[in-house]
């Protein structure tokens, strides 16, 4: 893991949870402004959350520029939020997919009262 720096868990640190979509850019933005990090993933069992980065007290304001300016949803360990808009995008998808099958039953409905 370039750039990744197991000694920050020894410092003043927090975790930040990052989804698995906003990973590379957090990471290259992470690279860009010299800001040391350590992730394992393996030590990770379960990513529905978002992979968990060890980062130092000392970079906050600079983290939270970069999650702001880019628009990732980030998450400390203790107040984990999931991405409303991918959420409301996968509703959106699920309703168009049922009514498009309930369209296509009443055409079958009505297709067939008409012939029959």
């Amino acid at each position: 893991m370039p750039g990744s720096n197991f000694n920050i868990k020894l410092q003043d640190h927090y975790k930040l949870y990052i989804l698995p979509k906003d990973q590379i850019i957090f990471e290259s933005e992470l690279f860009k402004n010299n800001i040391k990090f350590y992730y394992n993933i393996n030590e990770q069992p379960n990513l529905d959350s978002g992979i968990r980065y060890f980062l130092l007290d000392s970079d906050m304001d600079k983290i939270n520029q970069i999650i702001i300016n880019h628009q990732i949803i980030a998450n400390v360990e203790t107040n984990l939020v999931s991405d409303f808009d991918d959420q409301k995008k996968k509703f959106k998808l699920i309703i168009t997919f049922i009514l498009v099958i309930v369209g296509i039953i009443i055409l079958i409905i009505i297709f067939g009262n008409l012939i029959g």
